[in-house]
């Protein structure tokens, strides 16, 4: 019987021998073909376990027939697990505000099938990025944000994303409530146009240049409450030196936005993260 119903199996539990022979024992009892499998132990005192699997199932095979052993497995090892198929293509919503550098990135690499999802709607704060979504063919809502009715504008952006499965803030200057932000915990990704911790804020580049700094980054990391403190994916950096002004700060900047937040959510999509703590395990 032809294997071609894949699936993609995140796991977490606390380290202890056994763990890779049951997770194999399981899944050939279920007809499975394991495609690629990486493991990751943490050291003895933090005593955690991370695995991400790709299994080939027998076509036909329906998720009532694997839902029971896994259950029991992570049962047996205090296990989180999380099961997709990788034939599924995950809907983004993007938010974003003048800046549409990194949304059009994404939007390319969407397109191009580098990364396995496809933009479903677009929110910003600004009128700018209208025309270019309505060529692309893709939603857009514009809601502008009041501060005294910030409420009322997360309101109808939520109402939105009843069928959105990761929300990416591609430049969305806005800072979201921390209740927005906990629906989303573990599904919101941020870029940060800096090496975070370093040049907090609104205008980094501008503190970069004051510092002479010599390299300068970018950070995407999930959302948390607390303000650019969530869990890093992926960070890269841009060599610069004293010839480079502010402008260039920020045009070498915005390519290093690009890239860095888009690996971060194709990694996001096809289940390599895995979050523990304030910290995250990236599967290759």
């Amino acid at each position: 019987m032809p294997l071609n119903h894949r699936v993609r199996i995140l796991i977490a539990c606390p380290d202890r021998p056994g763990i890779i022979a049951a997770v194999s024992q399981t899944l050939l009892a279920l007809g499975g073909n394991i495609v690629t499998a990486d493991q990751h132990s943490e050291d003895p005192d933090q005593g955690m376990f991370f695995m991400r699997v790709e299994v080939d199932f027998p076509e036909g095979t329906e998720e009532e027939h694997t839902a029971l052993p896994f259950q029991a497995l992570a049962s047996r090892f205090g296990m989180y697990l999380r099961v997709s198929r990788s034939d599924t293509r995950k809907r983004i919503a993007v938010f974003v505000s003048r800046e549409d550098h990194c949304l059009k990135e994404l939007a390319w690499q969407c397109e191009t099938g580098e990364i396995g999802a496809s933009i479903a709607l677009v929110v910003s704060n600004h009128p700018h990025a209208a025309n270019w979504a309505k060529t692309s063919g893709i939603p857009f809502y514009h809601i502008p944000v009041i501060p005294s009715h910030k409420t009322d504008a997360e309101a109808e952006a939520k109402a939105l994303l009843h069928d959105i499965d990761l929300v990416v803030l591609a430049r969305y200057m806005q800072i979201l409530s921390p209740g927005f932000v906990a629906d989303w915990a573990g599904r919101m990704i941020n870029i940060h146009h800096s090496f975070l911790p370093a040049f907090i804020g609104p205008n980094p580049y501008r503190q970069a240049f004051d510092r002479g700094v010599k390299l300068i980054g970018a950070t995407a990391h999930y959302v948390t409450a607390d303000l650019d403190q969530g869990p890093i994916i992926e960070q890269d950096v841009q060599r610069v030196d004293h010839r480079h002004r502010v402008h260039d700060l920020r045009r070498l900047g915005r390519h290093v936005e690009r890239m860095v937040l888009a690996r971060a959510v194709r990694w996001h999509v096809e289940d390599r993260v895995l979050i523990h703590q304030n910290r995250t395990v990236v599967f290759p």
